[in-house]
């Protein structure tokens, strides 16, 4: 009888073990999952001296999560850029930006790709906002533009 007992807490506490990780597991692909299909538009700027306004007064940088080739997309105010990403849980870093267009527009675009590239984590808080982070700093805000 209490070989009965032993076996069947011992398959109820493998049940539980299992469910949980499955659990955890299903929960990081889903915010991975959020990054993609969407366009993210940067909001907020950490550490630049010029007001973000001033930074970005006509058109402010995008970013796209390409989940087939791992390339980060987008413009960084007024040039298309393209990087390689790598994920890892909530670490994500990005390569050295690729071509871009040649459009010379301010202090804007050389900030954004600086940061980006020094970038090393990310979250998506309850608000639904990406934010790309040095370590625990939020660095680049990013609200959800649109789907594609």
């Amino acid at each position: 009888m209490k070989f009965d007992t032993f076996k069947t807490t011992t398959i109820m506490s493998l049940f539980v073990l299992i469910l949980t990780m499955s659990a955890c597991s299903s929960s990081k692909n889903k915010a991975n999952d959020a990054l993609f299909n969407t366009t993210w538009e940067l909001e907020f700027l950490s550490g630049p001296r010029i007001a973000f306004k001033g930074l970005y007064p006509d058109k402010k940088p995008q970013i796209t999560f390409n989940k087939t080739t791992s390339k980060a997309e987008g413009t960084n105010s007024c040039n298309g850029y393209s990087a390689d990403y790598t994920l890892n849980g909530n670490a994500v870093s990005f390569g050295e930006p690729g071509p871009t267009t040649m459009m010379f527009c301010g202090q804007g675009e050389t900030f954004f790709l600086n940061t980006i590239k020094k970038v090393n984590r990310y979250t998506i808080d309850e608000d639904g906002k990406l934010n790309l982070m040095i370590d625990e700093v939020p660095m680049m805000r990013f609200k959800k533009l649109s789907k594609k």
